[in-house]
C-alpha cells in the first residue's frame, strides 16, 4: 500500500518484462561470464559519447521538432491518399512519422515551452492523430501524451502544464483518447499498454485541471467503460486501475455521482465489493482495489437520490454481512454505512429493521476480530504493530461516527427505544465505554491543545483556524461526536444513564461542563455544505443537547 502513483500506474505494464536484461557482449566470451574481459571499442565509444552531449531542448530544437513531425505528418497523409488500395506504399511514411513522434518526447524534459509548442499550432495535428487507421500510430500519440503530461515532468511548471492542458482539451483530446482506447484490447500486450497509457493520461489531466473530470464523463462514455471493468469477477491489473480512475472522478464532483447513479453505478460497484463478503483480498493490489471501490460507493452515497438506490439495492445488509463475516473490507463496510446514513432517515431505519445493531454493537465494544490487510504482513514488525494500532483507530472513530448518524437519523419511535436501550443492557456497558473513549480523545485534544500554546509561545503565529484544524487531526472530530452521543443520551431522560454518565464524570475530576464545551466548540464551528437550513437545524439540536445538561 506504499507504492506512489506513479510506480502503480506502470506496475501491470512492466508485469510481463520480468527477464533480467542480458548481459553486453562486453562480458560475454566463449567461455561464459568473464568479469574480468573488457572490450576496449566499449570504452572508446563511451569516450566519444562523452564528448558529445546531448543537444539542450530549446526553442530553436522545438521548432526544428515540430516542422519535420509536420513535414512526416503531410507525407503520411499524401501517401494514404495516393496509395489507398496498397499499404506497402505508404509504410515507410509511417515509420517515419513513427519516429517523429518518438522524437517529440523529448519536449517532456522542457515543460516551460509547452506554451511554445501550443503557439506553433501543432497541438490539433498531434491530437487528431488519435483516430488515425493505424493504431500503433495512435498509440504512439498516447505515449507521447502520457510522457508530456506526466506529473514528474510537470513539478513546478503549472502555469506550462495549464496551457497545454487547456489546448488538448479545446482540441477534443478527451473524446479521442476514449474513442482510440474502445478499439484496443487488452488480450494484445501493445495494445494493453496503451489502454493503460490513456488512463494515465486522463488522470494527469485531471490532476492539472481538476474541471477534467466532469468534462471526460459529459463528452464520452468513459464511465460506462469503467463499469464495464469493475464488474469483471476475476481480479486484474485494469480492473484495479479502472477503480482508481472511477473512484479520481467522483471524488469531488456531484455531477458525475449523479450521472453514475442513474447509470445503475451503485448497484454496479455494490457488485464488485459483494465478491469480497466472505474472501479477503490475496495481495496488496488487489487490497487497494477493494479499497478503490469502497470510496467510489461511499462518493456515490452523498447524493441524497444515490442514498435511496442503495437502500432499495439491499446495500444495508449487504454491509452488515461484510461486518459479521469479519474479513478484510469489515472497516469499509462501516465507512459506506455512515455515508448512507448520513442525513438519511431512511437508511436508518432499514439498519436497525434488519438487526444491524447487534453487529455495529460488538464492533463499538471493540469484541470484533478481523481480517487485517494483507500489506502489514510485508512491513517489518515496528512498522507492523504501529500500522496495526493506526488501522483499529481508523474503525473506532468510524463506528463512533457510525452510531452517531444512527442517532440523527432515529429521533423518535420503537427503533430509538431500541437504539437507547443497547446504553443500558449489560449493567451500561456501552456507557462504560463511551467514556473511556470520552476520556482518551479528550487527553489526546487536550495534549495538542497544550503544544500548540507552545508553539505560539515559542513565536510561532497560528491562526484560530490552523489551530481548530490541527484539533481536529489530532482526534477532536471523534471527541466532538462522542459528546453529540452524550447529549443524545441525556436528553432521553433515563436516569440510568445520566446517573452513570454523572459518576464516571466525577470520577476523573470531570462534569457535565466539560461536555457543554465540547458541544459549544462543535456547535459554532458547524458549517454550511449542506446549505444553510442545515446548518441552523444542526446547531439547533446541538444547543438542545447544551441546555439538558
Amino acid at each position: 500500500m506504499e507504492v506512489s502513483n506513479h510506480a502503480r500506474k506502470r506496475k501491470a505494464i512492466d508485469a510481463g518484462n520480468n527477464s533480467p536484461p542480458s548481459l553486453p557482449p562486453a562480458y560475454q566470451s566463449s567461455d561464459g561470464y568473464e568479469p574480468n574481459s573488457v572490450d576496449l571499442s566499449l570504452l572508446e565509444a563511451l569516450e566519444k559519447s562523452s564528448q558529445n552531449p546531448v543537444e539542450a531542448v530549446d526553442v530553436k530544437t522545438l521548432k526544428k521538432l515540430v516542422l519535420s513531425f509536420e513535414r512526416r505528418l503531410r507525407d503520411n497523409i499524401a501517401a494514404r491518399l495516393k496509395y489507398v488500395e496498397n499499404p506497402e506504399k505508404f509504410a515507410d511514411s509511417e515509420v517515419d512519422l513513427h519516429d517523429d513522434l518518438q522524437k517529440l518526447k523529448v519536449l517532456a524534459g522542457a515543460p516551460e515551452l509547452y506554451p511554445e509548442l501550443v503557439a506553433s499550432n501543432t497541438v490539433p495535428s498531434i491530437v487528431n492523430l488519435l483516430s488515425h487507421d493505424n493504431v500503433d500510430i495512435a498509440n504512439d500519440v498516447v505515449q507521447l501524451l502520457q510522457d508530456l503530461t506526466d506529473e514528474d515532468a510537470l513539478e513546478d511548471n503549472d502555469e506550462p502544464a495549464r496551457v497545454l492542458v487547456d489546448a488538448l482539451v479545446e482540441n477534443n483530446v478527451l473524446e479521442l483518447l476514449v474513442q482510440n482506447m474502445n478499439r484496443l484490447s487488452e488480450a494484445d500486450p501493445d495494445e494493453a499498454t496503451a489502454i493503460y497509457a490513456t488512463l494515465t493520461v486522463i488522470e494527469n489531466l485531471v490532476e492539472v485541471k481538476p474541471a477534467v473530470a466532469e468534462l471526460v464523463c459529459e463528452r464520452t462514455k468513459l464511465l460506462r467503460w469503467l463499469l464495464v471493468k469493475i464488474k469483471v469477477r476475476e481480479f486484474e491489473g485494469i480492473k484495479q486501475y479502472a477503480s482508481e480512475i472511477l473512484a479520481i472522478l467522483l471524488q469531488n464532483s456531484t455531477a458525475n455521482q449523479k450521472r453514475l447513479g442513474q447509470m445503475n453505478g451503485v448497484d454496479a460497484v455494490l457488485e464488485g465489493v459483494a465478491m469480497y463478503k466472505s474472501k479477503d483480498p490475496k495481495s496488496p493490489d488487489e487490497e487497494e482495489m477493494l479499497e478503490n471501490l469502497f470510496d467510489c460507493l461511499c462518493c456515490l452515497l452523498m447524493p441524497l437520490e444515490n442514498k435511496e438506490r442503495f437502500v432499495n439495492a439491499e446495500g444495508v445488509e449487504l454491509m452488515i454481512i461484510i461486518m459479521k463475516q469479519k474479513k478484510y473490507a469489515y472497516g469499509s463496510a462501516i465507512r459506506a454505512l455512515d455515508f448512507a446514513m448520513t442525513n438519511y432517515p431512511p437508511a436508518c431505519e432499514r439498519f436497525v429493521d434488519v438487526m444491524g445493531l447487534k453487529t455495529a454493537f460488538a464492533a463499538f465494544m471493540g469484541k470484533a476480530s478481523f481480517s487485517f490487510p494483507v500489506s502489514l504482513s510485508l512491513m517489518i514488525p515496528l512498522n507492523k504493530r504501529i500500522k496495526r494500532e493506526r488501522y483499529k483507530e481508523e474503525l473506532e472513530e468510524r463506528v463512533i461516527s457510525l452510531i452517531a448518524s444512527l442517532f440523527a437519523g432515529i429521533l423518535r419511535g420503537s427503533r430509538r427505544d431500541r437504539l437507547l436501550s443497547k446504553f443500558v443492557e449489560s449493567e451500561y456497558e456501552k456507557i462504560d465505554r463511551l467514556m473511556e473513549l470520552y476520556m482518551r480523545y479528550s487527553d489526546r485534544v487536550r495534549s495538542e491543545a497544550e503544544r500548540l500554546d507552545q508553539l505560539e509561545l515559542d513565536d510561532l503565529e497560528l491562526d484560530e483556524d490552523e489551530k481548530y484544524n490541527r484539533k481536529l487531526e489530532s482526534g477532536l472530530y471523534s471527541l466532538q461526536l462522542i459528546a453529540v452521543i452524550l447529549g443524545h443520551i441525556w436528553c432521553s431522560e433515563h436516569s440510568g444513564m445520566r446517573a452513570r454518565i454523572e459518576l464516571l464524570l466525577k470520577q476523573q475530576k470531570l462534569s457535565k461542563n466539560d461536555v457543554k464545551e465540547i458541544l459549544q466548540e462543535y456547535h459554532d464551528n458547524i458549517g454550511d455544505l449542506e446549505g444553510p437550513e442545515e446548518k441552523e437545524r444542526g446547531q439547533a439540536r446541538i444547543q438542545l443537547f447544551i441546555s439538558a445538561m
